[in-house]
């Protein structure tokens, strides 16, 4: 691992450029659940509209953004980024795993709305829109002012 130490500050700037990308999905991809849930019917070409929109967000964005923040994250706690020594650390690694949480259940929901078989209505997308803000206000929190 000593040799990737001259490389921190890429994979940190890598880590950062995934993580925009990741949170910009898990905002957008709710919303599109309220919008679908709403408005369209099963079947229809609003329907399937939708389901192209969500998928698309999640299988190239979401996914490989996440999956890019969760390697240089890992990378970068090999490298001694991430003090486990105190609370923040910890913070910051239960609100990510969290986020992870937020993301296969939009993944599962997904998978609803293309099987036809979504119950859930916009208002309950609407709340579900709120725990990545929250999961992120924790993170960015814990790592930059370190509160704890």
């Amino acid at each position: 691992m000593s040799w990737l130490i001259g490389y921190y500050d890429w994979i940190k700037a890598l880590h950062v450029m995934a993580v925009i990308a990741w949170m910009a999905g898990l905002f957008y991809l709710p919303r599109l659940f309220v919008y679908h849930a709403e408005r369209a019917t099963i079947g229809s070409e609003l329907d399937r509209t939708f389901q192209i929109m969500e998928d698309k967000l999640l299988r190239l964005i979401m996914r490989p953004a996440m999956i890019t923040a969760w390697i240089c994250g890992l990378l970068m706690i090999a490298m001694g980024g991430l003090d486990f020594g105190a609370v923040w650390g910890w913070a910051k690694l239960i609100a990510v795993i969290a986020m992870t949480g937020a993301h296969a259940w939009m993944a599962a929901r997904l998978k609803d709305f293309a099987a036809g078989r979504n119950t859930r209505s916009g208002r309950s997308y609407r709340l579900a829109n709120e725990v990545p803000t929250v999961l992120m206000i924790v993170a960015v929190v814990a790592v930059i002012v370190k509160p704890f």
